[in-house]
C-alpha cells in the first residue's frame, strides 16, 4: 500500500473553544501540528501518495502544506533560498554521516521548552511562587523569564519590589517614556550584586525612534558597567490603528527597527542578544505587509487575536531571513570584540 487518505474535516467540537480560533489538527503536539506529525509518520512508513480530506472551514490545513510561491520567489530571487537550503542538506548529511540521527540518538526526538511571559497580575506571579527547599530561594514557577512591563516599570512599584525577590531571569522593557537613568536604577535594585544573565533590557521605542532613544541607554548601561542582555521587541512599538480600524502592525517597520537595533548597538559598541516577536503559526492576516502583501482591507479576513496583532508563520519565517545578515554581522561583532578583551 503506497497511498493514504487522512479525514481531516469535522469540526473538532471535543476541543472547543480551542477549536473555534484553528482545526483541530492544527493544535500543535510540542513543536508540530498534529497534521504534521500524522503524515510524517505516513512517509516513514514508505506512503507515497497522500490525501487530506478537509473542509471549508479547513483552509489552515491547506496553508499549512501549501508551497509558498510568493516568498520563495522571493528568497530565491535574493539568493537566500538556495543557499539555505543547501547548508541545512549539507549539516544533515554531515551528522547522518557521523551516526547523529533520530534513529540512535534520542535527544534529537526531544526538545528544551522555555515559557515566558509579563508578570503583570501580581496576584497571580505571587500565588505560583514557591522557595527552593534545598537554597531557600523564591521562585515564579508560573515561567521560566518573566519581564516587567513598560507601563509597570515605576521604581518603587510592586512589579519592580516583586521582581527584586525572586531567582528568575528578569526582563525589562524600554520604551520612549524610559529613562536612562531610571533604568540604571531599576536594574541595581533587582539585581544588586550584577549577576550575569539576570536582567534583559528588551527595547520597544518603535522604528523611527531607535536612533533617539536606544544610543542613550546604552551608553548609561556601560557607564554603569551593568551586565545586562540586550533584546529588541520590534512589534509593541510599531503598533498602528489601520484605514478600517483594525489594530495592527506594519511588516515593514517591524523590520526596519531590527535592523536599527541592531545597526545602533555595533555603532555603540555593544551587542544585541535577542529578539521578542509576537508570531503565530496559524495563517493569520493581523500584520499588514510582507511578501503576502496583506492590505488594511485584508485584516478582516482573518484577525483572530483577542490581544495583539501577530505575525503569522509566512511573515516570520520572512522576517528570519531579512534580519539573517544582520544576525551573522551581530555574531562576528562579537566574537572579534571578545578576541579584543581577551
Amino acid at each position: 500500500m503506497m497511498k493514504a487518505v487522512i479525514p481531516a474535516a469535522g469540526f473538532g467540537t471535543r476541543f472547543l473553544p480551542l477549536t473555534k480560533a484553528q482545526p483541530k489538527e492544527m493544535l500543535p503536539v510540542v513543536n508540530k501540528p498534529t497534521i504534521q506529525w500524522v503524515v510524517e509518520e505516513a512517509v516513514d512508513a514508505g506512503i507515497t501518495d497522500i490525501a487530506i480530506i478537509t473542509g471549508k472551514h479547513k483552509q489552515a490545513i491547506e496553508n499549512h502544506f501549501r508551497p509558498i510561491e510568493i516568498l520563495e520567489k522571493a528568497l530565491e530571487k535574493a539568493g537566500k533560498f538556495k543557499e539555505l537550503e543547501d547548508k541545512i542538506a549539507d549539516a544533515l548529511a554531515f551528522m547522518d554521516a557521523c551516526g547523529i540521527n533520530s534513529d540512535f540518538n534520542r535527544r534529537l526526538k526531544t526538545v528544551n521548552f522555555w515559557t515566558s511571559h509579563e508578570a503583570l497580575l501580581l496576584p497571580f506571579e505571587e500565588s505560583m511562587t514557591r522557595i527552593d527547599s534545598t537554597t531557600g530561594e523564591y521562585h515564579d514557577t508560573s515561567a521560566h523569564f518573566v519581564w516587567i512591563g513598560d507601563r509597570t516599570r515605576q521604581l518603587h512599584g510592586g512589579h519592580v519590589e516583586f521582581c527584586r525577590g525572586i531567582e528568575n531571569p528578569i526582563g525589562i522593557k524600554c520604551g520612549p517614556t524610559s529613562k536612562p537613568e531610571e533604568i540604571v536604577k531599576i536594574c541595581n535594585v533587582i539585581n544588586s550584586k550584577n549577576e550575569k544573565g539576570k536582567i534583559t533590557l528588551i527595547s520597544r521605542f518603535g522604528h523611527d525612534n531607535v536612533g533617539k532613544f536606544l544610543p542613550k541607554l546604552i551608553r548609561a548601561i556601560t557607564k554603569e558597567g551593568l551586565n545586562v542582555v540586550w533584546s529588541c521587541d520590534p512589534m509593541h512599538g510599531n503598533t498602528i490603528k489601520s484605514t478600517t480600524g483594525y489594530k495592527t502592525r506594519p511588516f515593514n517597520n517591524v523590520v526596519k527597527e531590527v535592523k536599527n537595533v541592531f545597526s545602533c548597538h555595533q555603532s555603540e559598541g555593544s551587542f544585541a542578544g535577542g529578539l521578542h516577536i509576537e508570531m503565530t503559526g496559524k495563517d493569520v492576516t493581523e500584520c499588514t505587509g510582507g511578501a503576502q502583501k496583506i492590505s488594511d482591507q485584508d485584516l478582516s479576513h482573518r484577525y483572530h487575536t483577542h490581544c495583539d496583532p501577530r505575525l503569522n508563520a509566512n511573515q516570520a519565517l520572512e522576517l528570519a531571513f531579512l534580519i539573517s545578515d544582520e544576525i551573522k554581522k551581530n555574531v562576528l561583532y562579537s566574537k572579534n570584540n571578545i578576541k579584543a578583551a581577551s
